[in-house]
Parts: C-alpha cells; structure tokens; sequence
C-alpha cells in the first residue's frame, strides 16, 4: 500500500488480503490464462468488489509484488534487529530465497508485467538501504568478507534463482545445497566447510536439466 493512501476499513482490507491470495494460488496454478472473474470466485468475494480494487490484471500484480516487498521488508528488519551481524544477514538472504521458490512462477509473472522497472527501481529504493546496513555491519564485525557490495546480493539471487528455475520440478530443495556453498565463499575467514544439506543430482537428472535449460 503506497504511503499516501487512505487505510482501508478492517472488511476492505479483509477482502482486500483473500483476493491477493486467491490470486496467489490460481496464478501459480494456471498462469497468466486467470481471469478476474477466476479469482473473484476462488475468493469468495463479488466480481464487483475485485474490480472496485483492481480494475485490470496488471493492478492486481502489482498488489502482489507489493505485498511481496512488504515480506522482504519485514525479513530485513527481524535481520537487522538480529544481534549478531552474520547470522541476520544470512536469515534475510535464506528468507527471501524462500520466498521466490515457494511461488516461482508468480515471481516470474510479477517481474514480466507492464510496469516492472519502475516496481523494481521503487522496491530497491526501499530495500537497499537496510539491506546495505547489513552487509557493512556484517564486514564490520569481521564475519563477512570486506570486498562484498549489496550489489553483489541481487547477483547471487540471480544465480540461486536460476537454480530453482532450472531443477525445482526434479528436487525443490537443491538451491540450498548452493547456497550453503555461496555463504562458504562469503565468510571473511571460511574455516572447514559444514556438510552440504543437500546431495548432488543424479547424473542423469542433471543430464536432464543440462538438455532442458536452454529451451526455458
């Protein structure tokens, strides 16, 4: 919700929340083929009070990416106000690795709609600036190596995210088993790595992937 809007009442924002949902589900079911219509009847709610809130699809993804943001705003502040500095940085960039591969193929769909530069240009707005005070406090405190920017941070997410693009039909978890490969290479002093939380593809799933990849 943009700052300069008007709280909504307790049953509009009620309504409000079972829409988004409902929009949650059907689009990581069904894609971009739901209709307002759909989602109006998933929630529960008139066709009316959908449109009276979001007059067209693209509206209502951006609610969605809002309420995303919300999310990881939330994650940035429990890491911040975590007392020790890498562990609150880790927690935040786990959480909202989470959060992209519990629903993927919203978070696509969010990304790839009309006016997805400006919410990601307002979203890092937002965002970075705490993100920023985690990454500093974390090199101040000696845990995290000294040449890291919060640059670097939507990068790896970049790449995770591929990870899960790439292998979440075969095994969902295999993203944090490169993950805890990631956070090895970000300590400021690695000592003996911690066993991997997940195992290695099988040979020929990884085939599998390596054939399919460059179709998607």
């Amino acid at each position: 919700m943009a700052p300069t809007e008007r709280p909504l009442r307790k049953d509009a924002e009620r309504n409000r929340r079972r829409i988004l949902d409902a929009a949650r589900e059907l689009f990581e079911q069904r894609g971009q083929s739901v209709t307002l219509n759909d989602i109006a009847h998933h929630a529960g709610v008139g066709v009316g009070t959908v449109y009276r809130r979001f007059p067209d699809k693209d509206e209502l993804i951006a609610g969605l990416f809002a309420q995303r943001i919300d999310q990881l705003a939330e994650l940035l502040d429990e890491a911040a106000a975590d007392p020790d500095p890498w562990h609150g940085l880790t927690r935040y960039l786990e959480g909202s690795i989470e959060l992209g591969a519990e629903d993927r193929g919203l978070q696509q769909l969010m990304l790839g709609a009309a006016g997805s530069y400006e919410r990601v240009a307002r979203a890092r707005e937002r965002l970075q600036p705490v993100g920023a005070k985690l990454i500093e406090r974390a090199r101040a405190s000696g845990q995290l190596r000294a040449d890291l920017e919060p640059e670097d941070v939507a990068i790896l997410h970049l790449m995770l995210s591929s990870v899960i693009d790439l292998t979440h039909r075969v095994e969902p978890e295999l993203w944090r088993r490169y993950f805890a490969i990631v956070l090895q290479g970000l300590r400021a002093h690695p000592g003996a790595p911690e066993p991997l939380p997940v195992a290695p593809l099988p040979a020929e799933q990884l085939d599998a992937v390596m054939v399919e990849s460059p179709r998607r």
